[in-house]
C-alpha cells in the first residue's frame, strides 16, 4: 500500500494544478447540486415496526383529525384578562394561520374554555335535572302503590256484595270503578316503566359524564390570570412541516404584540435546522490557532483547513443534494460536517507535519511529497478506514436516521481521506519551502533555500518533544497505567446513572421563546401537558350510538386515570364507526422526567388488562412514547454493533500491527474513553453541572441515540491516534530499534503532532457544544471530552507504558497468522527500498520552491 500511496502522491505533486483543479470541479459541481435538489430537512426519528408507530398508523386512519403534529403557542394578556379588543385581534390571527399551507387547524383556546365550563354546567343540571326525575318516579311510585291497594279494596267489596247482595245495584258501580282503575294502574305502570328506564339512562350518562369530568381533572386552556393554551394542528409531524410555514406563524404572531398580548412558541414551531453556527466558526479559529503553533507557519497552518473546507464542502453539499431523493435528519449532515472539518484537518496535518521533517533532514521536495503520502498516507487510510467501519455499521441499528448518519458521515471521511491523499500533496508542491517557516529553516541551519549546510540538524536532533515525558512514563509504567484507569474510571461514575430520550422545549436555551412556551405551559397548564401520551382504545365492538360512546370513554378514562402518574384523561377523537377512541394522557411529571417515562411503562403494562375490562385494546403513541421505545431499542441493538465494531476493527489493526495485543491494548484504552466521555457528558448534560457556562439551562436525558452514536464515532477517532502513535512505533522497530527504544523513538516523533490534532479535532467537536441545532450539543461535548481523554491519557500515557511493559512481546504473533495476512506496509520501508534500487529520485539537498 505504501508504494502505491507514494507515486500516488508524486503524481498528485508532479500535476498539482491539475488536481487542484479537479478539486475546484468537484466543489462547485456538489455546491450546484445542493442549491438545486436540496429540500428542507427533518427531525422525525422513525422506527419501522415500533409498536408506537403502528398505534400512530392505526389512529391516523380511524381518526384523520386527530392525525397530524401539534405545535404549541401561549398567549399571555398586558392586562392579566383578555379584553374585547385583544380577543378579536387573536381570532384574526387565529383566521391567518389556519390559512397558511399544512396548518389543518388552529385549536381555539377560548372555544374550550367555553366548551369545557358548559359541559360542567350542563353535567350539573342534567344532575339537578336526575334529582327532580328520581324524586318525581318515585312520587309515581306512591301514587301507583296507592292506587293498586283502591283497587284491592275495590275487588274485597265485590267479593262481599257477590256472597251477600248479589243484586244491589252498587255493585255494578264499584265493578266500574275497578275496570277503570285497573286501566289507569296499567297505564301509570307503563310510565313508570318508561321513567325508570329514562332514569337508569340518566344515571348512566351522568355517571359517564362526571367520571369523564373527574378524568379530566383541572384541565383548563385559558387562566384566569391571564394565559391561554392554543395549539395549532398541522396535516403531518411538525418536523416534515416546511419551516417557511413554521416561520409565517411566528411573523403573523407579531400583531399580537401590537395588542398587548405576549406570545411564545413550542420547539415544534421554532426549531430551525441551521447547518453552521457561530460555535463552529469558533472552533475553526482555535483550530487555525493550534495548527500555526504546531506548525510554526501559516502557510502550513493553512493547508490542512484548506483541505479541510474543500473536504466538508463536498461531503456535506453532496448530503443536501441527496435530501432530493430521500428524507434525512437534520443531524444527518451536521455530523458529516463535524466529523468532516475534525478528520480532514487531522489527516492533511499528518502528512503535512511529516513533509515538514523530511525537507528539513535534506529529502527533496517533490519526494519529500510522495515518501510523506506513503508513510503518513497509509496511516491516514487505516483510519479512516477504521472510522468509516465504525460509522457504517450503524446500519445495524432498528433507527434508520442512525444508519444515515453512519453512512453520510463514513462518505464524508472517505472524502477527507481522498482529500488528504490528493489534494494536500498538490497544495504542498505549490507551497513549496514556504511550509516551514524561515525561523525553523535558519534553525536548521538552511539560510538558502535549497542548499543544505553542512551539519544540518536532522529531525533526530531537533524533534525532541514529548522526550522526558516518554521517559517519565517509561520509568514507572505500572503507575502510570493505575493512574489512568483510575482516572478515567472517576470520569465515568456519571455514566451509571445515564437516562436516554430526545430533546424537548426544556433544552432549548432559556432565553428561547421555546423554552419560555414550555416553562409557562409547565406553570399555569401542568408539567404533562407538554408532552401527552395518546391512548388509543380499539372497541371489540362498535358503541352503537352517542350515548354508548360516552360511557365506552368514561369506562376507558376511568381505568387509564387509575394508573399511577397520571394527572388527566381527555376524550379527544372518535372515528366514523364508533370503533376507536383516542385519549390524550396528561401526565404529572414532565414528558423528560424520570417519572413519566415510569408512568409510560405502567400504562404499557396496565393497557393489557384494561382492555379486557373494557372490551377493547389499548395502545399508546406519542413522542414520550417515542422517545422510550426508541432508548430501549437502541439498548438492545448496541451490544450486536459494538461487536460488530470491534470486531472488524481489530482485524483491520491486527493486518496493520502484524500484533495481538497491540490491537486488545487499543480497544481497552477506547473503553475507558467511551466510558469517560459518557460520564462527563451525563454530568454536564442530566446533572446539570457547569450548565450555566455551556448553556445547559434545564438539565434533561441524555440525547437516545448518542451512546450508540459516540461509540462508533469515538471508537474510529481513538484508533486514530493509536494508528499514527504505535505507527511510528512500529516503523523505529522496523528500522532496527529495539522494542522499548522504539516505543520512546516513536512517541518523540508522533506525541507532538497527535497532541496537536487532538486538540484540533477538540476545538472543532467543541464548536458544535453551542450550535444552534440543540440535539448536536450533547454529541459534540462529549466527542472532545472523549478525544482528549483518549489523546492525553489513553494514547500519550497508557499506550506507551503498556507498550513498554510489554517490550517485544508486543510484537508477538502466531507464525501462521503471520504467513496468511497481507502486509500492508503502513511504516513506509517500500518506498525505502525502492529508492535504494534506483526507483526513486531522492537528492541530497531540498528545491527551491519552483
Amino acid at each position: 500500500m505504501a508504494r502505491r500511496l507514494y507515486r500516488l502522491g508524486r503524481w498528485c505533486a508532479v500535476h498539482a494544478r491539475s488536481v487542484l483543479a479537479i478539486w475546484l470541479v468537484v466543489l462547485v459541481a456538489a455546491g450546484a447540486a445542493a442549491m438545486s435538489f436540496s429540500r428542507p430537512m427533518t427531525n422525525e426519528v422513525s422506527v419501522p415496526g415500533s409498536d408506537f408507530e403502528a398505534v400512530l398508523t392505526d389512529l391516523q386512519t380511524q381518526i384523520p383529525d386527530a392525525a397530524g403534529g401539534f405545535g404549541t403557542v401561549v398567549l399571555h394578556s398586558d392586562r392579566g384578562k383578555f379584553t374585547p379588543q385583544q380577543r378579536k385581534v387573536i381570532d384574526e390571527v387565529y383566521a391567518q394561520w389556519g390559512r397558511q399551507p399544512h396548518v389543518k387547524a388552529v385549536i381555539n383556546p377560548f372555544d374550550n374554555e367555553r366548551t369545557l365550563q358548559r359541559s360542567r354546567t350542563d353535567l350539573a343540571s342534567g344532575k339537578k335535572d336526575l334529582a327532580t326525575g328520581t324524586k318525581e318516579l318515585d312520587s309515581a311510585g306512591t301514587k301507583i302503590s296507592q292506587g293498586r291497594g283502591q283497587i284491592d279494596y275495590g275487588k274485597a267489596w265485590i267479593a262481599y256484595f257477590e256472597a251477600n247482595d248479589p243484586d244491589s245495584p252498587m255493585l255494578a258501580d264499584i265493578r266500574e270503578q275497578v275496570r277503570d282503575g285497573q286501566k289507569d294502574l296499567k297505564d301509570a305502570k307503563k310510565k313508570y316503566a318508561k321513567g325508570q328506564r329514562e332514569l337508569a339512562t340518566g344515571r348512566t350518562q351522568s355517571e359517564a359524564g362526571t367520571t369523564v369530568a373527574d378524568a379530566a381533572a383541572d384541565t383548563q386552556f385559558v387562566t384566569p390570570d391571564g394565559y391561554a393554551l392554543t395549539q395549532v394542528q398541522f396535516d403531518t409531524n411538525t418536523n416534515s412541516v416546511d419551516p417557511e410555514v413554521k416561520q409565517s406563524i411566528v411573523e403573523i404572531g407579531q400583531q399580537l404584540q401590537d395588542a398587548g398580548i405576549d406570545a411564545q412558541y413550542s420547539v415544534e414551531i421554532t426549531r430551525e435546522n441551521k447547518l453552521v453556527g457561530p460555535g463552529e466558526g469558533v472552533g475553526l479559529v482555535i483550530a487555525a490557532i493550534v495548527l500555526v503553533l504546531a506548525l510554526g507557519s501559516l502557510v502550513a497552518a493553512g493547508l490542512p483547513i484548506a483541505g479541510a473546507l474543500l473536504g466538508v464542502g463536498v461531503g456535506p453539499a453532496g448530503a443536501l443534494a441527496a435530501t432530493h431523493f430521500f428524507d434525512m435528519h437534520a443531524m444527518t449532515p451536521a455530523l458529516a460536517l463535524m466529523l468532516g472539518l475534525a478528520v480532514g484537518i487531522d489527516y492533511a496535518l499528518f502528512i503535512v507535519n511529516r513533509h515538514r521533517t523530511q525537507i528539513l533532514d535534506g529529502r527533496e521536495i517533490t519526494d519529500s511529497i510522495a515518501h510523506a503520502v506513503g508513510t503518513a498516507g497509509s496511516a491516514v487510510v487505516v483510519a479512516g478506514t477504521t472510522v468509516a467501519i465504525a460509522l457504517t455499521a450503524l446500519v445495524v441499528t432498528p433507527v434508520p436516521l442512525l444508519g444515515q448518519m453512519g453512512l453520510v458521515a463514513a462518505a464524508t471521511v472517505a472524502v477527507a481521506v481522498c482529500v488528504a491523499l490528493t489534494l494536500t500533496p498538490a497544495l504542498l508542491r505549490l507551497a513549496g519551502t514556504r511550509v516551514v517557516s524561515r525561523r525553523t529553516r535558519r534553525k536548521h541551519g538552511y539560510v538558502v533555500p535549497g542548499v543544505a549546510p553542512e551539519g544540518a540538524e536532522g529531525p533526530d536532533a531537533d524533534d525532541v518533544f514529548g522526550t522526558g515525558f516518554v521517559k517519565a512514563v517509561t520509568r514507572r509504567p505500572a503507575l502510570a497505567v493505575l493512574a489512568v484507569i483510575a482516572l478515567c474510571g472517576i470520569l465515568a461514575v456519571p455514566a451509571l446513572s445515564l437516562r436516554p430520550g430526545l430533546p424537548d422545549g426544556s433544552s432549548e436555551p432559556a432565553d428561547s421563546t421555546a423554552h419560555r412556551a414550555y416553562a409557562r405551559v409547565e406553570e399555569h397548564f401542568g408539567a404533562g401537558a407538554n408532552g401527552p401520551v395518546i391512548a388509543v382504545a380499539t372497541l371489540d365492538a362498535p358503541a352503537k350510538d352517542d350515548d354508548a360512546v360516552l360511557v365506552e370513554q368514561s369506562a376507558i378514562a376511568r381505568q387509564l386515570g387509575t394508573v399511577g402518574g397520571v394527572h388527566a384523561v381527555i376524550p379527544f377523537g372518535v372515528s366514523d364507526d364508533r370503533s376507536t377512541l383516542a385519549f390524550p394522557v396528561v401526565t404529572d411529571a414532565g414528558p423528560a422526567d424520570a417519572e413519566t417515562s415510569e408512568t409510560v411503562r405502567l400504562l404499557g403494562a396496565s393497557a393489557g388488562p384494561i382492555g379486557a375490562a373494557t372490551h377493547s385494546t389499548i395502545g399508546l403513541t406519542g413522542q414520550t412514547v417515542a422517545n422510550i421505545e426508541i432508548s430501549e431499542q437502541l439498548g438492545r441493538a448496541l451490544p450486536p454493533y459494538l461487536g460488530i465494531v470491534i470486531g472488524l476493527s481489530l482485524i483491520l489493526l491486527t493486518v496493520v500491527f502484524r500484533s495481538i495485543l497491540v490491537p486488545l491494548v487499543a480497544t481497552a484504552g477506547f473503553l475507558l474513553s467511551v466510558g469517560a466521555s459518557f460520564g462527563a457528558a451525563v454530568a454536564v448534560y442530566q446533572w446539570g453541572w457547569l450548565g450555566s457556562l455551556l448553556g445547559v439551562d434545564t438539565p434533561g436525558p441524555m440525547l437516545s441515540f448518542m451512546p450508540i452514536m459516540l461509540i462508533g464515532v469515538l471508537f474510529g477517532l481513538a484508533m486514530d491516534y493509536q494508528m499514527f502513535l504505535v505507527s511510528g512505533m512500529k516503523e523505529a522497530h522496523a528500522h532496527g530499534a529495539d522494542a522499548r527504544s522504539a516505543v520512546r523513538h516513536g512517541f518523540t516523533h508522533g506525541s507532538k503532532v497527535v497532541l496537536a490534532a487532538a486538540l484540533i479535532m477538540a476545538a472543532v467537536f467543541a464548536g458544535f457544544v453551542f450550535a444552534d441545532l440543540t440535539m448536536i450539543r450533547p454529541i459534540g461535548f462529549a466527542l472532545a471530552v472523549g478525544v482528549l481523554v483518549d489523546a492525553l491519557l489513553v494514547r500519550l500515557v497508557l499506550t506507551p507504558a503498556v507498550m513498554h511493559l510489554l517490550g517485544e512481546a508486543a510484537r508477538w504473533m502466531p507464525r501462521w497468522l503471520d504467513r496468511i495476512l497481507p502486509d500492508l506496509d503502513v511504516e513506509g520501508t517500500a518506498p525505502e527500498q525502492a529508492g535504494a534500487r534506483g526507483e526513486t529520485a531522492a537528492t541530497a539537498t531540498p528545491a527551491s520552491a519552483s
